[in-house]
């Protein structure tokens, strides 16, 4: 019995071991755009117009709001490890302008250069002006004030409430 309670300890030993490898690994996911690069060198400058391109690329992932119409396809690679947020592996944003009859001006292939990286400063937005303790916050504005509301000035004058 001792040799087959050795080889069950060794079957749990790798059976965790698998668990917590695969536990480690991380996850790969696609989001928007789901890039043809056939497609996307078919659009030519001067021969397309916005409706061949709708046909060729289909609906843009969004298009400008000011401005000129011009068109975005987005596509990114998001990694997330495990116990990590996720982060941007890839992107690609590809960009159609439009002149004003409608036709294809240019297409801008941007990468990874366009994505930006912050960093929150902690969990506190920094603010300029003076910190205060917790006594100057409830006891700050003592005095402060004038006393006209205090029964030191005069009494309204007419019939309202506020001697109107």
């Amino acid at each position: 019995m001792g040799n087959r309670g050795l080889k069950l300890r060794s079957a749990g030993a790798l059976l965790a071991l698998g668990a917590l490898v695969a536990g480690c690994s991380s996850i790969k996911d696609h989001r928007g755009y789901i890039v043809d690069q056939t497609l996307v060198d078919s659009v030519q400058p001067g021969v397309d117009n916005r409706q061949s391109v709708e046909r060729t690329l289909g609906r843009p992932t969004f298009e400008s709001q000011f401005g000129a119409k011009d068109w975005y396809y987005v596509s990114q690679t998001v990694k997330t490890p495990a116990f990590r947020k996720p982060r941007t592996d890839q992107q690609t944003v590809f960009r159609v302008q439009f002149d004003a009859n409608d036709n294809v001006l240019d297409v801008q292939r941007r990468g990874m250069e366009q994505v930006a990286r912050i960093s929150p400063n902690g969990d506190k937005t920094p603010t300029l002006g003076r910190h205060r303790t917790l006594l100057e916050d409830l006891f700050g504005n003592i005095g402060a004030v004038g006393t006209g509301g205090m029964g030191g000035g005069q009494a309204p004058q007419g019939p309202g409430p506020n001697g109107s």
